[in-house]
């Protein structure tokens, strides 16, 4: 049985318009990463581990930490197709690229395909604690 050369047109059209699955979701702006983040706290993991946990406050103010009950207070701010973070003391901008998946968050540091890429853990048995400031004598 022979395609009518018309629905032939039809079905190659409707696939050149639609994405192919293996092409990567553009990075999200500073107006979709602050809608997806704000107000939640979110555990980030590294090859299968937890790696740290982001608290995501009000203009853009964030508060990071390995899990080690130790925080750093920063804030974010995008910079061309990067979201950037600033923390106390912690020297310069560390940028990553967000996109957001089916499963949550990925980043990409410096969108560097052989950097570190962090990835949304949504099973993880672990607090965000943060502990008060250490005192010495």
């Amino acid at each position: 049985m022979l395609i009518p050369f018309a629905i032939l047109l039809v079905f190659l059209a409707d696939l050149a318009i639609r994405p192919l699955p293996s092409q990567a979701a553009e990075p999200m702006g500073a107006a979709e990463f602050d809608r997806y983040t704000q107000g939640k706290t979110l555990f980030y993991g590294l090859d299968g581990s937890p790696y740290g946990a982001e608290r995501y406050l009000p203009n853009r103010r964030v508060i990071w930490s390995f899990l080690d009950g130790r925080c750093q207070e920063g804030i974010w701010y995008q910079e061309a197709d990067l979201i950037c973070f600033v923390y106390q003391d912690q020297g310069p901008p560390q940028c990553w690229s967000f996109t957001l998946t089916p499963d949550g968050l990925n980043a990409r540091f410096q969108n560097d395909p052989q950097a570190t890429h962090l990835y949304e853990a949504s099973e993880v048995d672990q607090e965000m604690i943060c502990l008060g400031p250490e005192v010495g004598v």
